[in-house]
């Protein structure tokens, strides 16, 4: 078991601090594991390809990190659960969640939408989202600490054409987010949703001119920063902060990690 010592120097450190991150083999969950392990957590990562995860874990054991690696669907309640028991048995505590794993479907118009893209997106976000919630916060309950960090996306505050079943599922956890920081706050556990850009590890390789490449330029064409986050080095610190002592008394909250590209709207 392991037992939390904070720095007296810098409440923000998270050394010993055991967070799940889910859909943490690569994107910006993969710069969140390597930005929380670089600050001395133990970190749980989650995903669906055995591989991805396999090759993450030579990554961190050579880095020094404790770490747990797990395949898991976050639509299955059960397997939160397993997930949850996994790390109680390997570390003994959970400090924080980080719950960034969605199903994506491609661009589509509303008229266009179907039962199944819904279904995938409800089940892969919100409902997800939940489940590891309900397995994760009556640790956090007993210890009197927890931080909860979900992700969504803009799109559901300026209603992206094409994106709809996306952007509603993730004000649906925008929504959890806000109920768990109201119920849980008296525990000692703060909820907070984050709301990053980081398109380039989605963009093909050295494309230039298909349709979605152009999109993104004209996308940070308009940012006030000028270009896209970079997911270990932009968006991580911020998850980090909120999975932090010092953000204590932030909760409910959607912080928009964008570069301010919220504003184009």
């Amino acid at each position: 078991m392991l037992f939390f010592m904070p720095d007296a120097g810098r409440i923000d450190d998270l050394t010993g601090r055991v967070v799940i991150i889910t859909g943490g083999s690569r994107g910006i969950g993969l710069g969140i594991v390597r930005h929380l392990a670089g600050r001395g957590a133990c970190v749980v990562i989650t995903g669906r390809k055995q591989e991805r995860l396999d090759a993450l874990s030579i990554e961190l054991t050579s880095g020094g990190t404790e770490h747990l690696v797990l395949v898991a669907d976050v639509a299955n309640r059960d397997r939160a659960f397993e997930v949850v028991a996994a790390v109680i048995e390997r570390f003994g505590r959970i400090d924080g969640i980080v719950l960034n794993a969605q199903s994506f479907r491609p661009v589509t118009p509303l008229l266009d939408v179907t039962e199944s893209d819904m279904d995938l997106l409800f089940d892969t976000g919100p409902k997800g989202s939940l489940w590891l919630m309900q397995a994760a916060v009556p640790h956090m309950i007993s210890r009197s600490w927890g931080r909860i960090v979900t992700m969504g996306t803009s799109m559901g505050l300026t209603g992206a054409a094409g994106y709809g079943p996306y952007a509603a599922s993730n004000e649906a956890i925008r929504s959890l987010t806000r109920t768990a920081a109201r119920e849980w706050g008296r525990h000692g556990i703060t909820a907070n949703c984050v709301l990053p850009a980081s398109a380039a590890h989605r963009q093909p390789p050295g494309a230039t001119d298909d349709e979605r490449s152009l999109a993104f330029a004209a996308m940070y064409a308009d940012n006030p920063v000028g270009r896209d986050g970079d997911a270990e080095h932009d968006i991580a610190p911020f998850v980090a902060f909120l999975l932090s002592d010092e953000s204590r008394y932030v909760t409910g909250q959607t912080i928009s990690v964008d570069g301010g590209g919220i504003m184009r709207a």
